[in-house]
């Protein structure tokens, strides 16, 4: 397998350590302080049950408390610098792949907290926790992380309706924008500052294209994206969309989402699938990845996907929250909420006839093995995949593009300062191995023998260490600054690595 000739990021090569002592501890809290809840619901509810009721009850409260244990000595352990121990043999896969490589490390003596590889032992902590429930009778589907998911997707409300009336626009406009390629890119380039930056306000001006309007949104386009330009250190959307525009004429082109966050950058994902699949002729189907555990807090399981066409649906999941002077906010105006109905029916109907599809069955629950699937929540980079997961590899090689997300919506519940890296960031530091590249280094050296399987679409918002393919003097003038450029998630790299001719 491929080995980069540069070493890992670890917990020694910072000044702090904030994420092993600060980030990570709070995280876990909030695991406890999340069972410690449920517990305290269901023991509120005893009186009103049967006797089998409250011993099925007892037995979950029994449970729960045995997990907040267990995730309270993790949280010991951590701060102590102790060793980690193996993943429980607990009947789901990859146990056996972090017990190897903890093996390894320990025989290097890499195998505490704070000298373990970061990218190793942030995927060993999910997977540690998620055998803590699959332990259990009562706890196996639960998600500790689902509260927040849903919170943080429930504040998106605004951006959410604004989309989904920009939608509804685009459609009246469907004949203009087919009429000429130019009109997509701009629409485009617009989906990928979206995708970037989880901002929903610029695509605001993508609505009720007349021709003039369509001249001056190219202006105005070239003028925001000018604007930008400073912030996304490598730019590779030109690339991307003329390798767009050469599927025109192809049969079944399909693209593929290798997902991140739940919630707004779901929809987000949502929105550009369908904009490429409804508004262009360039793609047909695309095929969206999940993690089939809960993972890194605000990734997304088969629970989260089926769920959210569902409660965008729902008519009571959005508050209704109301200006100062009491009037319903402009935001969930009836107007609007057709807009998010019509759009999302469409998705629906979309997800029923196999134009979006899940890469492996809707309806898996919380720990289902699938060996396309498993991969993703593995503790190795996306470049040993043919050798570890051939038949994902194999799959992947048949799609037109596979875009790897990395959105800018925050860590939930890790309580971080903005100014030290998150947990985010995971599908790039993964496809460069969370290796200390020199920042000028070439995305195709560092995405390894991955490199020409697919097309790659990188869409990273920095939030870890590893830089690849800056300049290096863009690096080191950001270097000397002491701006924390490299994780403070207000640059960005948009790469596009094609497929090998």
């Amino acid at each position: 397998m491929f080995e980069a000739p540069y070493p890992p990021w670890d917990f020694t090569d910072r000044g702090s350590f904030e994420t092993v002592i600060k980030r990570w501890p709070v995280i876990l809290t909030g695991i406890i302080d999340n069972i410690y809840c449920r517990n305290h619901d269901l023991g509120v509810s005893l009186p009103s049950k049967t006797e089998e009721e409250k011993a099925t009850i007892e037995e979950v409260i029994a449970e729960g408390k045995a997990i907040i244990a267990k995730v309270g000595e993790v949280k010991y352990d951590m701060a102590r610098d102790r060793a980690l121990k193996p993943i429980p043999e607990d009947g789901e896969a990859l146990v056996d792949a972090y017990n190897t490589e903890l093996q390894r490390l320990t025989a290097q003596k890499k195998n505490t907290w704070l000298t373990v590889p970061w990218l190793y032992s942030e995927c060993y902590l999910y997977r540690l926790v998620r055998s803590f429930f699959v332990q259990t009778n009562h706890w196996r589907d639960y998600d500790p992380f689902l509260a927040q998911k849903e919170a943080t997707f429930q504040k998106s409300a605004q951006a959410i309706y604004q989309l989904a009336t920009t939608m509804h626009e685009l459609e009246e406009d469907k004949e203009t924008l087919a009429s000429d390629p130019d009109n997509l890119k701009v629409i485009f380039k617009e989906m990928i500052q979206m995708c970037l930056w989880g901002n929903a306000t610029d695509l605001s001006m993508l609505t009720h294209m007349s021709h003039e309007d369509i001249q001056r949104l190219q202006t105005v386009g070239r003028d925001a994206q000018a604007a930008r330009a400073e912030y996304i250190l490598r730019d590779d959307q030109e690339k991307v969309w003329h390798h767009l525009t050469s599927l025109a004429g192809e049969t079944d082109s399909r693209v593929d989402f290798v997902l991140d966050n739940a919630g707004f950058e779901l929809f987000t994902d949502f929105v550009f699938a369908d904009f490429l699949v409804t508004y262009t002729p360039y793609v047909s189907k695309v095929i969206f990845h999940p993690k089939l555990i809960p993972w890194f807090v605000s990734d997304v399981t088969p629970p989260d996907f089926k769920s959210t066409t569902q409660s965008l649906l729902s008519p009571s999941f959005f508050p209704q929250e109301s200006t100062p002077e009491g009037a319903p906010a402009s935001e969930s105006t009836e107007e609007s909420r057709a807009h998010l109905y019509e759009m999302v029916k469409r998705w629906e109907s979309y997800i029923e006839s196999g134009v979006f599809a899940l890469s492996v069955p809707i309806d898996s629950p919380l720990g289902t093995s699938d060996e396309k699937a498993n991969f993703w929540t593995s503790p190795y980079p996306y470049w040993n995949m043919k050798e570890l997961a051939p038949k994902l590899h194999e799959s992947l090689q048949g799609s037109n593009l596979v875009v790897f997300k990395v959105g800018n919506q925050p860590s939930l519940g890790s309580g971080r300062p903005a100014d030290y890296p998150c947990q985010g960031d995971l599908n790039f530091r993964k496809l460069t191995g969370d290796v200390q590249w020199p920042p000028s280094t070439p995305f195709e050296t560092a995405i390894g023998p991955i490199a020409g399987s697919f097309p790659i679409l990188s869409l990273r918002t920095n939030k870890a260490d590893v830089i690849v393919a800056v300049d290096q003097e863009v690096a080191d003038k950001l270097d000397k600054s002491g701006e924390k450029w490299r994780y403070n998630g207000k640059y960005a790299l948009v790469l596009f690595q094609p497929r090998s001719a």
